[in-house]
């Protein structure tokens, strides 16, 4: 995959949109973690609440990143933005308006894996990019695209039975481009998204089901 940029140019892009948003990186860690209590608490008016954020993560992603910063080295990244505009009507089209987006975060292996997903968008991926030698400002944040889809697939795992399989199509895409980006500039801590994304895939498309309870009838 021949990218149109160096890994120094890409680095710079994250140089310039850090410095140019400070403090929204803080507001937007914030607010994941509203999204994150929100789903824990479960309800439907949590649910519109989480779907909203997650809007908005989406929204800020495309617009703020993508097209005012991203689009400078590469062209291509207006259609990214448009696509993560896109997805961020598509969240609260069926999570605010049609409330078919129902995050109730139950024990189990959805309810850990979800968490772990999202621990590592919040936690562990700045932490593998400081390791890598990705210091601020030229790292990437959470708000920029890729901790912003990994963070998304960790609600999507947490989203009750059955969930709109249109949520995770651009998101999905992105981490398909995300991993040859991340091989080709060395952002091991994109790689991330590839798991998180199998993980999203598979709970929207198979989801776990509880077997159904099986009656005995009593003997006399």
């Amino acid at each position: 995959m021949s990218l149109p940029f160096t890994a120094q140019e890409f680095l710079d892009v994250f140089r310039r949109y850090n410095q140019s948003v400070w403090p929204a990186q803080a507001i937007l860690v914030v607010l994941a973690l509203v999204a994150i209590v929100a789903a824990l608490s479960g309800g439907r008016r949590a649910s519109r609440l989480v779907s909203f954020i997650l809007g908005l993560l989406w929204l800020w992603s495309g617009a703020a990143y993508h097209l005012s910063f991203f689009r400078e080295i590469n062209p291509i990244a207006a259609v990214f933005g448009i696509a993560f505009i896109g997805q961020a009507v598509l969240v609260v089209w069926l999570g605010v308006v049609r409330q078919s987006l129902n995050f109730d975060v139950r024990s189990g292996w959805s309810a850990i894996v979800g968490a772990s997903i999202i621990a590592y968008s919040l936690i562990a991926y700045p932490l593998i990019g400081l390791g890598l030698g990705h210091r601020l400002p030229s790292a990437p944040t959470f708000g920029v695209p890729c901790p912003t889809a990994i963070f998304t697939f960790g609600l999507i795992v947490w989203l009750t039975a059955p969930r709109p399989r249109s949520i995770v199509i651009i998101p999905a895409l992105w981490s398909v481009v995300a991993f040859f980006a991340s091989i080709e500039l060395g952002m091991w801590e994109d790689l991330g998204l590839t798991a998180a994304a199998l993980a999203g895939i598979a709970a929207t498309f198979w989801p776990l089901r509880k077997p159904p309870l099986v009656t005995r009838p009593l003997v006399a």
